[in-house]
C-alpha cells in the first residue's frame, strides 16, 4: 500500500514553546495542511522542518473557544 504524502505550508510562525534534547521544537504556527485552510497548529518539528511529529490543529472557532477557556486558567495552580 503506497504511503500518502502529507503536504504542509507554514504560513506564519508564532513561536517556539520548547526545544527538546534532540533539537526538535514544539512550535505554534499557522499551517496549511494538504493545501487546505490555514489553522493554528501546535506540534513538534524537526530542526529543518523536514520531519514533523503528532500535534493539534485548531480552526478559528476552536481557537476562540480555547482563548475563553484559558482566560482565567492559572498554569501554576496545581504545581507543588
Amino acid at each position: 500500500m503506497p504511503k500518502t504524502e502529507i503536504k504542509s505550508e507554514i504560513v506564519k510562525n508564532i513561536g517556539i514553546l520548547a526545544t527538546n534534547k534532540s533539537g526538535w521544537n514544539r512550535e505554534v504556527n499557522i499551517v496549511k495542511w494538504n493545501e487546505g485552510k490555514a489553522k493554528l497548529d501546535i506540534r513538534d518539528w524537526g530542526p529543518d522542518h523536514e520531519k514533523v511529529g503528532k500535534g493539534l490543529s485548531l480552526n478559528a472557532e476552536e481557537v476562540a473557544v480555547l482563548k475563553e477557556l484559558l482566560a482565567d486558567y492559572d498554569p501554576y495552580e496545581f504545581e507543588e
